[in-house]
């Protein structure tokens, strides 16, 4: 082979290899090039995502995260990529996923129409319903207890909202105290500052399991909204929101989800092996059979005929 001809060949290696980056933008790009993705973690956001006895982060967000990851990692032809776990809070989630800090938030995020003006969402991955937490002594059965009475919600939340809007509409006349995270608000909670906890009925099972004294507490069964969780991911970014959906629609279709769901929610969990016995909704049952990003809270509320009667056995 000839000088000429062996330059030719690397000219046109290098102009493939040149025009297959251009071919990438956004997050892709910027994984591709740096050789890692960053995760946005909680650090106390059980079952989804927080950190054990030995300072780990995980959840079921995290492994649903990991999931997206080896699928970007196949789609890019890439050995290896760095997984870079990167604490975030309710209130600087947003932010910190907008200013390109973090490439995926692997937490316990509520997907509404205001927040879809400033993240995208991947197919929803949870469906949860707004309720109170209680002790049993404060008698607290619905909203309408707590009139006059003190109410704590974490910081950023979308249920600090509603409670806001909800204390207003009804002229409830609550004293609305907040929590810098839910471990906060649950011991302002738990130690009397509040009354009630607002929060998902899934995170206040989940904190009620830890408790020290399980049986003092109750949720209450009067659900004030209904709202779908995701995985936030950054805004017009068309080429990583593809691949994203497409791994975890994999997921949903193949038996692994439930697997996932089961070790989360079904069985002892680290660190301190409390069983949420969180028994898969029909709302979410539904969601996984046919994904959707959609933000509307009417787009879960329905049921199927056949998981109504499902779940009266």
């Amino acid at each position: 082979m000839t000088l000429t001809r062996l330059f030719a060949l690397l000219s046109i290696a290098c102009c493939a290899a040149t025009a297959s980056a251009q071919e990438l933008s956004g997050t892709l790009a910027k994984i591709k090039r740096t050789g890692q993705i960053t995760l946005g973690v909680r650090d106390g956001s059980v079952p989804f995502s927080y950190l054990d006895d030995k300072q780990q982060y995980q959840g079921y967000s995290v492994d649903l995260c990991m999931k997206i990851v080896v699928h970007v990692q196949k789609q890019l032809g890439m050995t290896d990529v760095k997984v870079v776990m990167n604490p975030v809070t309710s209130a600087n989630r947003i932010p910190l996923m907008a200013n390109g800090t973090i490439d995926l938030e692997c937490g316990s995020t509520t997907n509404n129409a205001e927040r879809q003006k400033q993240v995208a969402f991947a197919p929803t991955m949870f469906v949860i319903a707004n309720r109170l937490l209680a002790k049993k002594s404060s008698n607290i059965k619905s909203l309408a207890d707590m009139r006059g009475k003190t109410l704590v919600a974490t910081a950023g939340t979308t249920t600090l909202k509603q409670m806001t809007i909800l204390n207003n509409e009804q002229k409830l006349g609550m004293n609305i105290v907040v929590g810098k995270d839910h471990p906060e608000s649950f011991l302002m909670m738990e130690t009397g500052r509040a009354v009630a906890e607002a929060n998902d009925d899934i995170l206040l099972a989940a904190q009620v399991a830890s408790a020290r004294n399980p049986s003092e507490f109750q949720i209450t069964s009067e659900a004030l909204s209904v709202e779908p969780y995701g995985i936030m991911l950054r805004r017009e970014d068309a080429p990583f929101k593809q691949a994203v959906d497409a791994a975890l629609t994999r997921l949903y279709q193949s038996d692994d989800i439930q697997r996932i769901y089961n070790k989360w929610f079904m069985n002892p969990i680290p660190p301190k092996g409390i069983n949420l016995n969180f028994t898969m909704p029909p709302q979410l049952k539904a969601v996984l059979a046919k994904p959707t990003d959609s933000p509307d809270p009417a787009a879960y509320a329905a049921v199927p005929p056949a998981q109504k009667a499902a779940t009266k056995k």
